[in-house]
């Protein structure tokens, strides 16, 4: 595959274009002057770079094992374990099943997320910007709205998890209500640093979570089970599990070199592919086969029964732990804050996707927009505590759908329209939307794939005619429709704008 590097005077041009100063761009450096605090938070080092390209002279990061780490500590915890419950809790799926779903899924649709990440060091441009030369400058939007309600909605999740979990130590004393507001406000900060402490936080993080998951192992292991399922799995059954499983992960596809701009551009692109590979499934797959496991063994166990009432995930997690006393409680407490090394980096690339879904706010300060997000994140948390793993159960369903066309679409325009050729995008016109695609030919194939992907999901409010008969194959469809229909459109495309 082609590993050029784009034209170094396009690179210069780049950072004319982007007026880059140090960490942000004029506007930006405008508006920090302009106040006292903000004057402050610049003297701190604080990143206020948005979605403004990282050109070359500032791609010299070199530890390219952080991005193992920021993707293993963004998925080691307590959501990682609650999507591996809803095999045996929602589907009804034995262990051997949900944990071979899991296994399969997640090693198929952490590949292109991980391949994304290789882009980062290589075009200095954050996913959603590198999405304009297949989608456009205005098409994009489309995408940007859709990932950011998928980053909203797995925030949401995992604060409703955190909150849960604290509360259940409190024995009713602290309210899920609170637990949210902890939770939320401690990932804000996080964010609100930048990627340096992001990437140090995610760097540590998932040790206590390990502890955790060792020492419930340790306690509650006597008590996991193998027993059969109620009923024999069917084809339906697992794949609809399986279009939750992908759901999950695949969804990275929209953000994945959000967090390796900053790498040298010579780094070889199988090391940033195998970090990031390895650094999706340890976690999820070992963590969500766990989840399995004792969501399989909680009718066996009481006490697990009691915690687990009503899908309190969080419960259940300080059911296992509850033989080791005191010791247990704060163990609970660390698997309580574990989802901010999950909320943080998402709130991170929220506030990226927010400048491209309404680009003039480009020249306001990144970590204004975690401040948006915190404000939309705990009052939606609070309404929907009570109906977790309907949420879940929905959302990941539903999300896997556009994240394949959009996964599809990019990779299609890399591989075959620009035959993997990074120095075929022309980075000088980044954002202007009179020389990228019209993106006619994205979202056309986008609304063409629609007509595959409707009657094949399999969702609570809507069963389609293919589902009834397979399972949810949506995001299977979603992929293979996009790719095809994309490729004609867009060569049609070129006819009249040429490409950049």
């Amino acid at each position: 595959m082609a590993e050029a590097y784009p034209d170094p005077r396009k690179s210069e041009d780049v950072e004319k274009d982007a007026v880059s100063v140090g960490e942000s761009s004029y506007a930006q450096k405008d508006w920090h002057h302009s106040y006292k605090w903000s004057r402050k938070l610049l003297q701190w080092g604080l990143e206020t770079r948005g979605i403004t390209p990282v050109p070359a002279r500032e791609r010299v990061d070199t530890r390219y094992s952080k991005i193992f780490f920021i993707w293993l500590s963004w998925n080691c915890n307590i959501l990682s374990f609650s999507a591996g419950t809803l095999g045996p809790a929602v589907f009804g799926l034995g262990l051997r099943d949900s944990c071979l779903v899991i296994l399969f899924f997640n090693l198929l649709c952490s590949a292109l997320p991980a391949y994304f990440c290789t882009w980062g060091p290589k075009l200095g441009l954050r996913q959603m910007c590198q999405a304009r030369y297949s989608f456009g400058f205005y098409g994009v939007i489309i995408p940007a709205v859709f990932n950011l309600c998928s980053m909203m909605g797995f925030c949401i999740l995992n604060c409703i998890l955190g909150g849960q979990t604290l509360s259940s130590i409190s024995d009713g004393h602290l309210t899920w209500t609170v637990g949210i507001v902890v939770i939320a406000l401690l990932s804000l900060f996080l964010s609100f640093c930048g990627i340096k402490i992001l990437a140090w936080y995610e760097g540590l993080s998932w040790v206590p979570v390990l502890i955790v998951f060792l020492v419930a192992l340790g306690v509650g292991g006597k008590h996991l089970g193998n027993p059969p399922p109620l009923e024999p799995a069917t084809a339906p059954m697992i794949l609809s599990f399986a279009s939750t499983i992908a759901g999950f992960v695949i969804t990275y596809c929209s953000l994945g070199s959000d967090f390796t701009t900053y790498f040298n551009p010579s780094v070889p692109s199988w090391k940033i592919f195998l970090y990031s590979y390895l650094g999706f499934n340890t976690p999820i797959i070992l963590i969500q086969c766990l989840g399995a496991a004792v969501a399989v063994s909680v009718p066996l166990v009481p006490a697990w029964e009691e915690g687990y009432a009503n899908g309190n995930v969080g419960g259940l997690v300080e059911a296992m732990l509850r033989p080791t006393g005191n010791f247990g409680k704060f163990l609970t407490v660390l698997m309580a804050l574990s989802v901010t090394a999950n909320i943080a980096p998402t709130l991170y690339s929220f506030s990226l996707s927010f400048q491209v879904f309404i680009p003039p706010l480009a020249v306001i300060p990144r970590y204004m927009f975690s401040l948006l997000a915190t404000a939309i994140l705990i009052p939606v948390s609070i309404v929907g505590a009570h109906k977790f793993y309907d949420t879940l159960t929905n959302f990941l369903g539903l999300i896997g759908y556009w994240a394949s066309a959009f996964g599809a679409i990019v990779l299609a325009e890399h591989l075959v329209v620009r035959r993997g050729a990074f120095a075929s995008y022309d980075l000088r016109f980044w954002q202007d939307a009179r020389r990228l695609p019209t993106g006619l030919a994205a979202l056309g194939a986008c609304a063409l794939a629609c007509a595959l992907i409707v009657p094949a999901i399999d969702q609570v409010w809507f069963v389609g005619p293919i589902a009834r008969h397979t399972g949810d194959v949506g995001f299977e469809l979603a992929f293979a429709a996009a790719g095809v229909f994309y490729v004609p459109l867009r060569y049609l495309e070129l006819k009249y704008r040429p490409l950049v």
